[in-house]
């Protein structure tokens, strides 16, 4: 791609280097952007520059927010005895939308993946353990993807909680197996939140 400014191509590969976002649709970007006006990119740059002082994870569940704790754990309308489990903030995101779940969350930070060479310790499961401690906790749902890795961390989580008095469950199988969650349709993740079964680790897939 014959770009004819050096700091065109440089937005380019910035852009670039963003997931699914080829040259192409990057230059696009940058070319919609030369036609803002000042005051709008100083804005867009200004919030850009700020995105890693102003926003952090939630000290408790790990979802992103701009205080030390996030508006889902700092609510107490919410159930506060049921802790649902996910691999990342996308998939809390998610789970709000079917307007189906209103207890808390535990963002895991990724599923454990030997070939990735991610293992218990690269994920947030101490802090799991430790809510399910300390916390008045009743059930733990896993809602993880429903793939090789996801159930191989619901297996490793399941023997984590075993000695903990905790109901441990998990979506329903409406979601298709090998499916990331935060891709699932709205209804289909809404019916599979409420019609949530007990873990069963002989289900697990091999």
């Amino acid at each position: 791609m014959n770009i004819p400014s050096k700091n065109l191509e440089e937005l380019v590969e910035h852009f670039s280097s963003l997931p699914g976002i080829g040259k192409k649709t990057a230059l696009r970007l940058v070319l919609n952007l030369l036609k803002r006006e000042e005051e709008e990119l100083q804005n867009f740059a200004s919030a850009l520059g700020e995105i890693k002082s102003k926003i952090s994870a939630c000290k408790t569940c790990g979802n992103i927010t701009d205080a030390d704790e996030c508006e889902i754990c700092t609510n107490h309308s919410r159930r506060r005895n049921t802790i649902c489990v996910v691999e990342d903030i996308r998939d809390i995101m998610a789970l709000e939308s079917t307007q189906q779940y209103f207890g808390l969350y535990h963002v895991l930070g990724g599923v454990i993946s030997p070939m990735d060479g991610i293992g218990p310790a690269d994920l947030n499961i101490d802090k799991l353990l430790e809510r399910a401690q300390k916390e008045e906790v009743t059930e733990i749902i896993l809602a993880l993807s429903a793939s090789m890795e996801g159930d191989t961390t619901n297996f490793y989580l399941y023997r984590k909680l075993a000695d903990f008095p905790v109901e441990v469950t998990t979506l329903s199988r409406g979601v298709a197996v090998g499916t990331e969650l935060h891709y699932v349709d709205e209804l289909t993740l809404g019916r599979s939140i409420v019609n949530r079964m007990p873990f069963d680790m002989n289900l697990t897939r091999k």
